[in-house]
């Protein structure tokens, strides 16, 4: 067994005392020196000295300490907001769930607020979505550093060139087409409504009479009066260029047996102005890629800006996405402040347990004095109790999480309870000269105790079962034991009748010293009653053997 180290404190005699024994003993040596000559009376020389046998027996080491009864967890209800309390649907005694809604105060003024804050939300994300899809968008249009055509035809006009600036408002070309021609033309009302786009039609140009095959695209559903009276919605038909159809050409349109009611004249499928609307900002033309008479699709390249222009242009996309999704986490910050503020006004318990006092009830009005907060109600967890024991710091070290403690309260006497060391605290308080630590305790089963009763813990920090022990106050300085032995020779600082040995100790408790090597089971130790006065005002050694000295091991007193 591991040699285990023991520290006491011994009480070290006040000036007073050391002057009281002095004068004792010149008096004991005086009245030897006239009654005796200064030899041993008979009576000295028969006072019989304590012994005890080494025997086996069960060894415990403790630590006690006293402390108060707490819940294992206690919370004060307070509130953050002020207002007239609606429901508090609870009672002292009850017992409460964590989340439960305890209180609910009046949150009317909040509601406009929470609802500005979530429509500006809202708004943050279509600008955020937005600006992303402009920005992905600008990514592919001018990928490459050139601005892409977003028109499909043939360009009939160009109005830009190298070196020139181009921005949002600027007219690039014309696009032409005219592959497909197009046609618009009144029908009846009653005989359009039964005409329906994708239907085949057939076109009959009024100057030639040559017949075109074409399609309805769209009919109006609008109805329009024409000369005579007529009420006439248009029908949308389209054919493909034969070659040699131009705006100036009219014709007629029949559907199945429906003819129209006038001729109309040919359109080009698309004839339209491009600009650069999809430009944020202007850039410079480095090169032209196109020109006139190009047939473009949506898509197709125009022309090459010049590299610090592009980026110039990427940036402004770029920022403006910066500031939208800056936006969004403004407004989400809003909403969620917002929305905290809101939530402060129901009250919810933060632990679970027992409510044991209820300061405001349903229909008072809750007010803040400053930054000072009211306590509404107290809840304690009495699932467990806990009290905490201060340690010394020289007994610190022994004590560890998990270790079971015996409990003895004051109301319930001849009672034990059974509790564990939860958390050992590093955080000791200075007093006196020494260090304490607060040492948890939790009981495993409370019974009838509860909160604020003063209690006495009791660390087991360990045990040795039948095992050689021999009195705490056999143990001299030195690890030396005196064992009786009436052959002994005299040994200076050694009774007579005993000689010194040599242990081994183990474990060592208040009372009682574990001898693991040395002694063995029946020998008979000389026990230093001396020792038991230490807090006496005169100190006094044990009897003086004839040629002897006083008892103890070399530096004098047993072993402490």
């Amino acid at each position: 067994m591991k040699k285990k180290n023991l520290r006491v404190r011994l009480k070290k005699p006040t000036k007073k005392q050391v002057v009281i024994a002095v004068a004792v003993l010149a008096v004991a040596v005086g009245a030897l020196r006239f009654f005796g000559g200064g030899k041993e009376t008979a009576d000295q020389t028969a006072k019989p000295q304590q012994t005890a046998q080494v025997k086996r027996q069960d060894i415990i080491s403790t630590l006690s300490a006293s402390g108060s009864l707490e819940a294992k967890d206690s919370y004060s209800v307070t509130s953050l907001v002020e207002g007239e309390v609606l429901t508090a649907d609870f009672e002292e005694g009850d017992q409460v769930t964590e989340g439960q809604v305890l209180y609910q105060i009046d949150r009317s003024s909040m509601e406009s607020q929470l609802t500005s804050a979530s429509n500006g939300l809202e708004r943050a994300k279509d600008s955020y979505a937005d600006a992303l899809a402009d920005y992905q968008e600008a990514q592919s249009l001018f990928s490459g550093n050139t601005y892409k055509s977003t028109r499909t035809g043939y360009i009939k006009n160009l109005y830009i060139q190298a070196g020139d600036r181009v921005g949002g408002q600027t007219t690039v070309a014309d696009i032409y087409d005219d592959r497909v021609m197009k046609l618009k033309v009144p029908f009846l009302a009653g005989d359009a409504a039964a005409i329906a786009p994708g239907t085949p039609c057939a076109i009959t140009l009024t100057d030639t009479g040559e017949m075109l095959t074409g399609t309805v695209t769209s009919v109006s559903n609008m109805d329009e009066t024409i000369t005579g009276g007529r009420i006439v919605r248009y029908v949308h038909v389209e054919a493909a260029n034969p070659g040699g159809l131009t705006t100036a050409h009219t014709a007629v349109v029949t559907v199945g047996d429906l003819t129209c009611s006038e001729e109309g004249s040919f359109e080009p499928s698309v004839e339209t102005t491009m600009s650069a609307e999809d430009l944020d900002g202007s850039v410079e033309i480095e090169a032209l890629l196109v020109a006139e008479g190009d047939y473009v699709t949506a898509g197709t390249p125009l022309f090459q800006m010049t590299a610090k222009s592009a980026d110039k242009l990427m940036r402004n996309y770029e920022n403006s996405l910066n500031s939208a999704e800056q936006q969004l986490e403004n407004a989400e910050n809003s909403i969620e402040s917002t929305q905290d503020k809101y939530d402060n006004y129901t009250i919810t318990a933060p632990i679970s347990g027992q409510v044991i006092t209820k300061n405001v009830n349903a229909g008072e009005t809750i007010s803040r004095d400053g930054n000072s907060e009211a306590t509404l109600a107290v809840i304690y967890d009495l699932s467990a109790l806990t009290f905490e024991m201060s340690i010394d710091e020289m007994d610190i070290k022994s004590v560890e999480v998990g270790q079971k403690v015996e409990v003895a309260a004051d109301a319930f006497e001849g009672e034990t309870f059974t509790g564990t060391v939860t958390n050992v605290s590093i955080n000791g308080s200075y007093s006196n000269g020494v260090t304490n630590y607060p040492v948890t305790v939790t009981l495993d089963d409370a019974g009838e105790l509860i909160p604020g009763m003063n209690v006495t813990g009791t660390i087991l920090l360990d045990e040795a079962r039948g095992v050689l022990a021999v009195p705490a106050d056999s143990l001299m300085r030195g690890d030396r034991v005196y064992i009786k032995d009436a052959a002994a020779a005299e040994e200076p600082g050694v009774p007579a009748g005993f000689r010194a040995v040599e242990v081994e100790t183990g474990l060592i408790s208040d009372e009682f010293v574990e001898i693991v090597s040395g002694l063995s089971e029946g020998d008979e130790v000389y026990v230093d009653e001396a020792s038991k006065k230490n807090a006496a005002p005169v100190l006094m050694g044990p009897p003086t053997p004839p040629g002897g000295g006083p008892g103890g091991g070399p530096g004098g007193g047993p072993r402490r």
